[in-house]
């Protein structure tokens, strides 16, 4: 089945959870949607694990470009997702739908955007020009040094309020999916249960909508640090499609992430 942005609210609707993971290339496309994950995302983490930078900050749209297009090419049932690099829509909005349009026209079907209430603004811009948007909150990589490194956001009342406020103001703005990484696993389910649109969680418990981890990091040949929301689903399976496999199964029956992958 193809899938789709309304496929994707039925799911969320239906209490099906979405299985995505991070793609960068065709051929990596073709084998994750055969073993059954619904979303790809192009992520601007191809800046750490496949140019070996220590950040994404240096991912240019012209890189997401190339990616988006390769994983479009070879994607036939998948939902397509690319990352708006830093620097591609912070500055103002008609310059964040250029460089979103250049994201659909690789072939994406929707772009992500991180940033709370100050995206909002852009995410009605885009939303009301066509452009599917899915907003980012939580731990906020291109914000790594603004937040004083990779740390779990929202430990805080404060903190848990302020996410729960930016998640109702990107939804009113016209988001129609919203990414939650490393926030408590309570507060990402008070989230999601308050809003209407999907939630994707990467070490945001197992409450979301959908899971999403990144692809080098799942299949554990990523030499950095292992986040503790990571699980290697290469160590026992066969080859890599059974370790794709085994991640969606895990993530549609609800075993992954169990407590030990949660803050």
């Amino acid at each position: 089945m193809m899938q789709t942005l309304a496929s994707l609210l039925r799911m969320r609707e239906e209490g099906i959870p979405i299985a995505a993971l991070t793609c960068y290339d065709a051929s990596f496309a073709a084998l994750l949607e055969g073993a059954g994950v619904d979303l790809l995302l192009v992520g601007d983490s191809l800046g750490m694990v496949i140019q070996g930078k220590e950040t994404t900050l240096s991912v240019s749209m012209e890189d997401m470009a190339y990616h988006t297009k390769c994983v479009a090419q070879s994607s036939k049932s998948a939902f397509v997702m690319a990352d708006m690099p830093f620097g591609s829509y912070q500055e103002n909005a008609q310059k964040a739908f250029s460089h979103a349009a250049m994201l659909l026209s690789a072939g994406a079907h929707m772009v992500k955007i991180e940033g709370g209430l100050a995206m909002s603004d852009t995410v009605r811009f885009l939303s009301e020009r066509g452009i599917p948007v899915c907003a980012h909150i939580g731990l906020m990589p291109q914000s790594v040094h603004r937040l004083g490194g990779y740390r779990v956001q929202g430990k805080t009342e404060e903190e848990a309020k302020r996410l729960l406020g930016e998640a109702a103001a990107l939804e009113q703005a016209g988001a129609a999916m919203l990414l939650l990484e490393a926030i408590p696993g309570e507060l990402a389910e008070e989230i999601t249960e308050s809003i209407s649109i999907p939630t994707i969680g990467i070490g945001a418990g197992s409450a979301c909508s959908g899971q999403v981890l990144v692809l080098y990091d799942m299949l554990g040949i990523y030499p950095g640090k292992q986040a503790k929301f990571v699980k290697n689903f290469m160590a026992g399976a066969s080859d890599i499609g059974d370790a794709v496999r085994r991640y969606v199964d895990e993530v549609k029956s609800g075993v992954f992430p169990g407590p030990e992958h949660t803050f």
